[in-house]
């Protein structure tokens, strides 16, 4: 069941800028906030450089184009959000 959040006493600063980043996203200001909190808590943690090291090994990428490939995905992905 969905639950209402509020957030108490938001500095004019914070306020602001929040609402710049919704209106480049072309997003309410709620849909921006819900935006943050979601690509905030739907990320694994962070890798320790040992993991992620093995994580591009793993990958199998060869050369650079092709980790160009992958990057540039990922990229237009999180734009599109």
């Amino acid at each position: 069941m969905p639950v209402n959040l509020s957030i108490k006493d938001v500095p004019d600063r914070i306020a602001g800028q929040l609402r710049a980043r919704a209106a480049r996203h072309h997003r309410s200001l709620q849909g921006e906030l819900m935006a943050i909190l979601e690509d905030s808590l739907g990320h694994p943690q962070k890798l320790s450089a040992a993991q992620l090291l093995a994580r591009v090994r793993a990958s199998g990428l060869r050369t650079p184009a092709e980790s160009a490939k992958v990057i540039r995905r990922d990229r237009d992905e999180r734009s599109r959000r």
